[in-house]
């Protein structure tokens, strides 16, 4: 079992949950009085199963740090061999699938090589845009390689409405692409939240969230707008969680009743022992339980 810890920084929210350890789950619930082994007991199988994964970060390049590029393409086909097993709904990647390139056509060559594997795990998938997705390349060209029509959009599965945004542009409106940026500057534009704020108004059920930079704070990782963009998601009362990466550690925050799960990186540390990928289950009842593989934190709430 691997040893689970609550993570907290300057900026954290504290939990207004008490937390519980079972079978490498950490397990937040009420604050008040219940009956603990009464959350352990046998479920019916979800509603809903999402195969995640975040900042796999693929270059066919030497290894810089603690990042091992050429590694990544093993370490997902670890991932797709559990994901037959798990058989999930669909699969989604929350950005950064490959890293930066100082030429076009070789960030292509890193985007064409990895998409290949990625693709073959599931028919229904989506790509999240991640700043070095669109380092060198434009998101045009990015979205076109991977057949994604659009950077935001939503859609629904099972009763469960699902939301991707885009972070990738500039503090002025202008989206990331040819190197006219800077990781640090990521902001969600007004049209965006516009759009945002319109479609969870007509959203039916519960909202779940996917977004590459984070909206759970306000430091160098996050969404420079992130407060404006949480205001949306509260005002609109149906937002469970939001699944996010970018800073490729486990974390997790609670904000006005939303949880913000932060994944950690698929491509940090060598060997399989270093991979990390996840299953999130959504149940009828609106909980969430995340099965964590290798580094990747469980959750249930």
């Amino acid at each position: 079992m691997r040893n689970l810890v609550s993570h907290s920084n300057s900026d954290c929210v504290q939990l207004s949950r008490r937390a519980f350890l079972r079978n490498g789950t950490l397990l937040l619930t009420a604050a008040t009085a219940v009956n603990v082994e009464s959350l352990f007991a046998e479920e019916a199988a979800p509603r809903l199963r999402v195969a995640l994964m975040t900042d796999l970060h693929y270059a066919d390049k030497d290894h810089l740090g603690t990042r091992y590029y050429r590694e990544t393409l093993t370490k997902l086909a670890e991932a797709a061999t559990q994901y037959e097993k798990d058989r999930p709904d669909f699969l989604v990647e929350l950005g950064d699938l490959i890293d930066a390139a100082d030429a076009v056509e070789t960030e292509k060559r890193y985007l064409e090589t990895i998409n290949r594997p990625f693709a073959a795990i599931a028919k229904d998938r989506h790509y999240v845009l991640g700043n070095h997705c669109v380092d060198t390349l434009t998101k045009q060209e990015f979205l076109g390689t991977v057949e994604q029509e659009k950077s935001y959009y939503s859609f629904d599965r099972k009763g469960t409405h699902f939301v991707v945004l885009d972070a990738c542009f500039r503090s002025d409106g202008e989206p990331y692409g040819r190197k006219n940026s800077s990781w640090m500057d990521a902001n969600i534009p007004a049209a965006e939240i516009e759009w945002l704020r319109e479609d969870l108004k007509k959203a039916e059920g519960r909202v779940i969230v996917l977004a590459h930079q984070r909206l759970d704070g306000s430091n160098r990782h996050c969404v420079k707008n992130s407060e404006d963009v949480r205001a949306v998601l509260e005002e609109s009362q149906k937002v469970l969680a939001v699944f996010q990466g970018h800073s490729h550690r486990n974390d997790h925050k609670e904000i006005g009743g939303i949880h913000y799960c932060t994944l950690a990186a698929m491509i940090e540390g060598t060997g399989a022992e270093n991979n990390s990928y996840s299953i999130l289950d959504v149940r009828a009842d609106g909980s969430l339980q995340l099965h964590g593989y290798r580094r990747q934190q469980g959750y249930r709430w």
